[in-house]
């Protein structure tokens, strides 16, 4: 990519997430939306983003493939990995070939290796004083991330600590009841992915992927409609048609 047409689509995506920043957003949607500019801005194949509750464990709240998500879970399950050292030392974590790294992480290296990762990079969440979480990149060939890529993920964990804060001058109670909202929303999204595959028969990523169509089409919230079809019977039909029609249709 040549460097001008490079800069253009960073900026781009920059001022796509700020203007998202500055209007009444869904952080779900929005952190989703930075970890697939990611794997469209950086050499890497995929991104996923772990966020801390009030007790230091981290919670996924993105990943830009089922690949990516299992991988993420794993390393929480197996309570080792890049990402977990990333966030518990507020430190970015660069491996150029996993391999190299087997005797320190044995059971990530094994899972990310079988699921064809290669390299893995993780960002730091930093904000108020705290580390919130950590960005995470993966890759499918072997090699670190240049300069330009490092300074940008930076930026872009940056933009994912704004979008969870919310505030500019947050106080550790105020920062605590924000992640908690995050993880909720989350949470509920999760929970609406398992319903729509269960209802429509569909697979984990094409439920996802149906929620965020109808939330676009419909401007309304992703977590907004995630919770209609969890808690309110009234509209859980009509939204399920509607997807329907969506997943049978023509691709």
């Amino acid at each position: 990519m040549a460097d001008t047409a490079r800069e253009t689509l960073v900026l781009e995506a920059v001022v796509s997430l700020v203007d998202t920043l500055l209007a009444d957003f869904d952080v779900v949607e929005l952190l989703t939306e930075l970890t697939e500019h990611c794997v469209h801005l950086l050499d890497v194949a995929t991104a996923g983003l772990l966020l801390a509750d009030s007790r230091s464990q981290l919670h996924l709240m993105a990943a830009t493939s089922e690949a990516t998500r299992d991988l993420e879970l794993f390393q929480l399950q197996s309570d080792q990995g890049p990402c977990l050292d990333c966030y518990s030392t507020g430190q970015p974590v660069s491996v150029a070939d996993v391999q190299t790294e087997a005797a320190r992480w044995p059971r990530f290296a094994a899972a990310a290796t079988e699921a064809g990762f290669v390299s893995v990079h993780a960002v730091p969440m930093r904000a108020a004083g705290n580390v919130l979480g950590a960005l995470n990149l993966f890759g499918m060939q072997s090699g670190d991330l240049d300069v330009a890529d490092q300074l940008l993920a930076q930026t872009l964990a940056h933009i994912a600590c704004v979008a969870i804060l919310r505030s500019h001058d947050p106080i550790p109670e105020t920062l605590q009841l924000r992640l908690h909202a995050a993880l909720s929303d989350r949470l509920v999204v999760e929970q609406a992915k398992g319903f729509l595959r269960e209802r429509l028969d569909v697979s984990v990523e094409d439920a996802f992927v149906l929620l965020r169509r109808y939330a676009r089409a419909h401007d309304v919230h992703m977590t907004i409609v995630a919770r209609r079809l969890l808690s309110e019977p009234e509209s859980r039909q009509a939204i399920l048609d509607a997807m329907s029609h969506v997943a049978s249709g023509p691709n």
